[in-house]
């Protein structure tokens, strides 16, 4: 018998005292990514995931018939809400294809009823995920300290990063061989080249699930997705590769994900300040709560980019209290996410409003 979900309390959290200088660090940091690209490319963009391959509008329906303890927060009252997702590579510049970084999925939720994070403007709730279920630092210190470096090399090398690309995707592949991956190998330049479409993206980090406590993920389901895992696009000769691989099958395939929810039922298996650890499914088995739908689409056109690219934001404190972002990397991600995206809507004058369902 499955062991019963751990009870979200505020207490579960471990707050440190120098969490707001460590956000003022990276702010500062991000400031020298976004002002180099900015600079470079005549139009700010964002600091991490600047480089979108494709947009989807959709719809999710949340299941009916949930038990109880799935049935929380949005997820308690079954039925169909419109939906943008967002497909990026997590770099802050836009690179060509062939250096392989971790894929990002950013999915928009409208018109989500209930009581509001503290400056969650709308009635949107956002998952922001990638396809993998570890984050490569454990705390936002550390991330600082990763992100000063990459700050260095921003829009500077490219002929250098695909070479490394090149080596860490073999290395990558030896050390998947015998059962080892590597977030920081991959992070660098080592992932898999693989298609979009056909992965499954992790929330990382945990949030509160109304009276409990969960990670999110996103997985493909319907065969033209799934059929897509794991394939490998050669962007040898196409910086945009992926643009161009996603555009042409989401005009052809039917596309069908399942939104999963991942209990905590042991705070020391399924750590709550840990984001490198990963949760494992055997103790802690995803299950289904909504069905992600996407008719057959144009996934770059002009009004897309413009709609979902240019005039959204993406952030995880953006929706309901019931989701409340738990642990250090999210509570660091609050204001970052927010410091990012008001340099964009001031340098390119073009303020962010949250999206109703019509629009969508």
């Amino acid at each position: 018998m499955a062991q019963a979900p751990v009870r979200y309390s505020p207490d579960i959290e471990d707050v440190k005292s120098d969490e707001a200088e460590t956000i003022a660090k990276l702010n500062e940091t991000f400031d020298t990514i976004l002002e180099k690209t900015a600079e470079d490319y005549g139009h700010a963009v964002r600091s991490v995931h600047a480089k979108a391959h494709g947009f989807l509008e959709g719809t999710l329906t949340i299941h009916g018939d949930l038990p109880a303890e799935l049935a929380q927060g949005m997820f308690a009252t079954p039925g169909d809400h419109k939906i943008v997702m967002r497909f990026s590579t997590n770099a802050g510049d836009i690179l060509p294809d062939t250096i392989s970084l971790p894929r990002g999925l950013a999915l928009k939720v409208m018109d989500v009823q209930g009581d509001r994070l503290p400056g969650a403007d709308g009635r949107t709730q956002d998952f922001v995920m990638v396809n993998g279920p570890v984050f490569q630092n454990k705390t936002a210190d550390q991330f600082l300290s990763n992100l000063k470096l990459l700050a260095g090399t921003t829009d500077r090398l490219e002929g250098t990063k695909e070479a490394m690309s090149k080596v860490l995707r073999g290395v990558n592949t030896v050390l998947s061989a015998v059962g080892i991956e590597s977030p920081k190998v991959q992070t660098l330049g080592g992932a898999p080249n693989t298609d979009p479409l056909g992965e499954t993206y992790f929330s990382v980090t945990p949030f509160r699930y109304g009276d409990y406590v969960a990670k999110f993920a996103i997985f493909p389901v319907s065969k033209d997705l799934t059929d897509q895992t794991g394939t490998t696009i050669d962007a040898s000769t196409r910086p945009d590769a992926l643009r161009d691989v996603i555009r042409t099958e989401t005009q052809v395939f039917e596309m069908e994900w399942e939104l999963r929810v991942q209990l905590c039922r042991d705070l020391d298996k399924q750590p709550i300040e840990d984001p490198t650890t990963e949760w494992k499914q055997d103790d802690a088995p995803f299950q289904t709560v909504a069905t992600i739908r996407a008719a057959k689409q144009d996934s770059l056109s002009e009004d897309k980019f413009q709609h979902i690219n240019e005039e959204m934001r993406f952030a995880i404190w953006t929706g309901l209290a019931a989701h409340r972002p738990l642990g250090n990397i999210n509570r660091a991600r609050n204001e970052t996410y927010r410091h990012s995206a008001n340099f964009r809507a001031r340098v390119n004058g073009c303020p962010f409003h949250e999206p109703v369902g019509a629009q969508a």
